[in-house]
């Protein structure tokens, strides 16, 4: 499993021969992107996770896979679209995916009910990922590793503000029982500035890894 940082949440990560996309959104413009986007992966409704779909799919005609009202608005549009909600899972060519909760609100850029957020938990054959997508910290977080694999890595906001903070998201990567984090949602605006020195102190003071890439910045788990 390959993940590239895209900037914000957006993530593209790469299974196999399949290319999943997570919230796409890009502040500092398109991303030029090498590989065919298979799959987009929404969190939530909200301009900041879903503004670059309609740019993304003229060129990929990629199956958007979401909540059952954002993957609707978006099979509406006549896009490919798989509806989910809270608790179900779908066997796909890269694995397993399962939607799982997220404390947040959604909304279209429009200002229309989106439903309620969620995050996912991404299986392979060899691999486990947790994409939280913008959450507050929730108890319901401690049933990840009770309903999933042990997790490789987990992706958690830590922006403050709008979503947890990082001291919040070290609490967080306890409930969930993983060591590696994957920071996101965090110095895209004002609001979110974090000290990337603070925040890898402060998980490192208890053994823990967390990961503030660069935009574009590559990783394998």
């Amino acid at each position: 499993m390959k993940l590239t940082f895209l900037g914000h949440s957006s993530f593209l990560i790469t299974i196999g021969s399949s290319n999943l996309l997570v919230d796409p959104f890009f502040p500092n413009g398109m991303p030029q992107l090498e590989c065919k986007v298979d799959y987009i992966l929404l969190t939530h409704g909200h301009q900041d996770h879903i503004n670059n779909v309609d740019d993304i799919q003229s060129n990929h005609q990629a199956t958007v896979i979401s909540t059952y009202e954002v993957a609707t608005y978006f099979i509406n549009k006549g896009y490919k679209g798989i509806q989910m909600n809270h608790g179900g899972d779908i066997d796909l060519p890269f694995g397993n995916l399962k939607l799982v909760n997220a404390v947040h609100s959604s909304s279209f850029p429009d200002g229309k009910y989106a439903g309620n957020p969620c995050g996912f938990v991404l299986t392979s054959a060899d691999k486990c990922l947790y994409i939280a997508g913008d959450t507050a910290l929730t108890y319901d977080m401690k049933l990840i590793p009770m309903t999933s694999e042990k997790l490789d890595a987990a992706i958690l906001p830590i922006g403050n503000r709008f979503t947890m903070g990082y001291k919040d998201a070290r609490i967080a990567s306890d409930f969930i029982e993983c060591d590696k984090i994957i920071a996101c949602h965090f110095n895209t605006f004002p609001p979110l500035e974090v000290d990337k020195d603070e925040v890898t102190s402060y998980f490192a003071e208890k053994g823990k890894s967390i990961l503030l890439l660069d935009i574009n910045q590559q990783i394998d788990l």
